[in-house]
């Protein structure tokens, strides 16, 4: 039996997780804004089969509270051995554009309070010598685009801050892990015309959870965004630059 505990355990692709770690029988703890879906969440997992499920209200944009709900969660556990890092918003690039307030609320959420959650876990995974961390990231961090660059700069920044924590942390028996999806049919991606290049967050789950015992590093999920990215970064910026994408 595995302890975990999510942040923003609403969002599809974290509630997709929860629904087969439940399933195995894992311990979970939830976190999220939402104290009402969180409780529905919840219910459900318990009748999927998780050997206990316990939830905490908490807007992660407040980063003065990471610690002391960190500390709930191991408490409420006795203990940590896999955390999920899934909150985050897709924001508007276009009002971002003409306002810093609104670029730096979007790095708050998507950089800033990941980061602040990174450094709380990795200083108590780095004591205890073992655990799993997952963070949600996004293939938008490989490369700017003008079509989301705010949203792909929090990323790059979530993915190098996560490359530097893998190195530091790998002498203390504790993996991190780097999901970049591609395009993911969710609530925060309805307004968007879907496509074949789009996965479900069911299909995301199931590669994060496989990720935690296999050994992955960076998983692009569906795996064939891997050369996509791989092309797209390739290509030389004097030429980039001229691409409307």
């Amino acid at each position: 039996m595995k302890k975990i505990l999510i942040f923003g355990a609403t969002s599809a692709i974290a509630e997709a997780s929860a629904r087969i770690w439940a399933a195995e029988g894992n311990h979970l703890y939830l976190v999220g804004r939402n104290a009402e879906r969180l409780a529905t969440i919840a219910a459900d997992l318990r009748i999927r089969g998780a050997a206990a499920v316990e939830q905490s209200t908490l807007d992660l944009n407040e980063i003065a509270h990471h610690g002391a709900c960190i500390e709930r969660a191991c408490h409420a556990m006795s203990g940590l051995d896999v955390i999920l890092i899934a909150h985050g918003t897709l924001g508007d690039q276009k009002v971002a554009e003409g306002s810093f307030d609104e670029t730096h609320r979007q790095l708050h959420t998507n950089a800033i309070s990941v980061l602040s959650l990174l450094t709380e876990l990795a200083n108590i995974l780095e004591k205890r010598k073992c655990g799993t961390i997952v963070v949600i990231g996004s293939v938008a961090g490989d490369r700017g685009r003008q079509s989301n660059y705010v949203y792909g700069t929090a990323k790059a920044a979530v993915s190098t801050f996560l490359q530097g924590l893998r190195q530091r942390l790998y002498k203390s028996g504790v993996r991190v892990v780097t999901i970049k999806p591609g395009f993911v049919d969710t609530p925060m991606t309805s307004a968007f015309k879907k496509g074949p290049l789009w996965a479900s967050p069911n299909a995301v789950a199931k590669r994060i959870v496989a990720s935690v015992d296999d050994g992955s590093h960076v998983v692009y999920t569906p795996g064939f965004w891997r050369l996509v990215m791989l092309v797209v970064r390739c290509v030389p910026e004097r030429f980039f630059k001229r691409i409307n994408l």
